[in-house]
């Protein structure tokens, strides 16, 4: 039941953001026509389900935005600001980040020495969170997030909760079988290749951080200057 604010009319429900494990997950997807993940099971693909009698039939591609006028809406040019906003958001959703936690990110990397945009990238990736779905011990950053917030993750044999931990060369992250074992299988079963700044022992649930990302290591469809241009404004 909604509650009321002090005049007696009653307060709206507050909206549940779409990142952090909430809501729709391939929003945005839809939107830009095609998965921010690579993943198959996008709705911006086609794929096979079984229907009501059982038979395999193939989805239509959904690469439209959500809602009812979607389909046939047209995809306007976008402002400016709209085309920094959009990135900006890319970003986010990729990272299954809040606004908060985002911009934290990029103020830390705008300090010191060097590219923003490059370190901005690095920290977003060397984050837990981030490590634990790219090295491949999860299958998507939203289990990701899930497991290290649960306490499946160690990082150097210590159990580390906070997804924004921040890791170094040389760290190790991994899953252990006999805590977790269910965990343990999920991670063993992912086949996705890990980037080259990790090196990951499938079999043992565990990856070692080689060295800080490279910006052309990072796979991401997303223009990261623009995001910086966004936050700079």
């Amino acid at each position: 039941m909604a509650g009321k604010d002090k005049g007696g009319a009653s307060a709206a429900p507050a909206k549940r953001s779409t990142t952090q494990g909430h809501g729709p997950k391939h929003t945005l997807c839809r939107r830009v026509g095609y998965c921010l993940w690579g993943k198959p099971n996008c709705p911006t693909n086609s794929r096979t389900i079984k229907n009501k009698e059982g038979k395999e039939v193939a989805t239509k591609e959904r690469a439209y935005p959500a809602g009812q006028h979607g389909p046939t809406k047209r995809r306007g040019k976008l402002s400016t600001y709209g085309t920094l906003l959009l990135e900006k958001q890319k970003v986010r959703t990729f990272y299954n980040l809040t606004e908060r936690q985002l911009r934290f990110i990029y103020e830390n990397s705008r300090k010191g020495e060097g590219i923003t945009g490059d370190k901005l990238l690095a920290n977003l990736e060397m984050r837990l969170t981030t490590a634990v779905y790219r090295a491949g011990l999860a299958p998507t950053i939203f289990a990701a997030r899930q497991i290290v917030s649960h306490r499946h993750v160690l990082v150097d044999g210590k159990i580390v909760d906070r997804g924004g931990y921040r890791l170094k060369a040389g760290q190790v992250i991994s899953i252990d079988p006999s805590r977790s074992p269910i965990i343990a299988d999920i991670a063993k079963g992912i086949d996705t290749p890990a980037p080259a700044y990790f090196e990951r022992a499938a079999g043992e649930c565990k990856a070692t951080v080689l060295h800080e990302p490279l910006p052309e290591e990072i796979n991401i469809n997303v223009e990261i200057t623009k995001v910086v241009e966004y936050y700079a404004r």
